[in-house]
């Protein structure tokens, strides 16, 4: 199951459609808007993606994982638009024959998952200000860091730059 969504994520679905016979382990991965990003207050997020890239980026991470890892069941689905405080932005679900290996696989996946799909991110603070934020890639050698990836933080004080799809 991999989907990209306007609507709320069913997790108990996604979750669901990775148990299986074979899987020891199913590790499930939420990501929710929070409050505060460092010492801003967030009112709100909004989420941008270029629906074709993303699905096509989607669906090779799915590849990519099974490949790397000892998977039985992908899922994963990101939702774009306005998302509230507590909303799901992003599901991850695998499984696999053991913990271990699941766990590892739905970090790397996320993680990737964040680094390289075409999805954007806007946070609209309390105080009215808007950044969009792109995450930093991650260090630890056994996630995504494989991939060398500059990311750009802007204001809304900084000239209208379109992320490259």
């Amino acid at each position: 199951m991999i989907a990209l969504t306007q609507q709320p994520i069913d997790f108990a679905s996604l979750t669901e459609s990775v148990r299986s016979h074979q899987a020891g382990a199913v590790v499930l991965f939420l990501g929710t808007v929070r409050e505060f990003t460092g010492e801003a207050r967030t009112a709100w997020l909004e989420y941008e993606a270029f629906p074709e890239m993303a699905m096509a980026a989607l669906h090779r991470l799915e590849a990519e994982v099974r490949g790397r890892f000892s998977v039985i069941e992908v899922a994963m689905s990101h939702r774009y638009g306005k998302l509230a405080l507590g909303d799901i932005a992003v599901a991850v679900a695998v499984s696999s024959p053991h913990r271990a290996q699941a766990f590892e696989a739905g970090r790397w996946l996320i993680d990737t998952l964040k680094e390289n799909v075409p999805i954007w991110k806007k946070e609209h603070y309390a105080d009215g200000r808007t950044e969009w934020l792109q995450p930093e890639p991650v260090k630890d050698s056994r996630s995504a860091a494989a991939i060398p990836v500059a990311w750009t933080f802007l204001s809304e004080s900084s000239p209208e730059i379109v992320p490259d799809a």
